[in-house]
């Protein structure tokens, strides 16, 4: 039923959802490009449309009272930047050994705002838990939301980021100049 209401509603607004790939019950799934506040809430709704259920990382900040409850129904995993992304890495890959069943999304980007590189962690997490790599996107300059890839990462960091940038090559977040270049610091 969740997934006809979020099809419509996408589709009242002009957008689409599509699925190029057959979704495996545990991955890495990358949210990019993220430019905008709006691409959490279309994020939610595309993924709903496809019918796929997903845990989310994003400040704890976002996890006060009393929004922290419907930000955790929603998926949402905490995560404190201040003390570093070591943490939150040893949590997510904790969470893949502990599951049958774990999609773990992550914007790369780690902010709305124009970044010099993409922050390696999604590609640490799925390398250790040996699981594949999702490559999501919300493009707006096609209004359309989806999962386009699914590739297993094989070690060789320049080879793997040639595959995932020639993906995003056409995709376009709400505010391109945001978007940050797909390489690693």
């Amino acid at each position: 039923m969740m997934q006809k209401i979020s099809r419509h509603i996408l589709k009242m607004f002009g957008w689409q959802a599509e699925l190029a790939v057959q979704m495996v019950d545990r991955c890495v799934l990358v949210g990019a490009p993220h430019t905008s506040n709006w691409d959490f809430p279309l994020a939610l709704l595309g993924m709903s449309a496809m019918g796929i259920k997903f845990n989310w990382v994003a400040k704890h900040t976002l996890f006060r009272w009393p929004l922290g409850i419907i930000m955790r129904a929603l998926g949402g995993i905490p995560l404190n930047r201040k003390t570093g992304g070591a943490g939150f890495a040893i949590k997510a890959l904790d969470s893949f050994h502990g599951r049958s069943r774990f999609i773990l999304a992550i914007a790369p980007e780690g902010t709305r705002h124009r970044t010099g590189y993409w922050k390696a962690g999604f590609y640490k997490i799925a390398l250790k838990s040996n699981v594949p790599i999702a490559l999501g996107y919300v493009d707006y300059k096609n209004r359309k939301i989806g999962i386009g890839r699914l590739f297993t990462p094989t070690g060789d960091k320049d080879k793997d980021f040639l595959h995932i940038k020639n993906f995003y090559i056409d995709k376009s977040g709400k505010y391109p100049e945001k978007q940050g270049e797909i390489r690693l610091k």
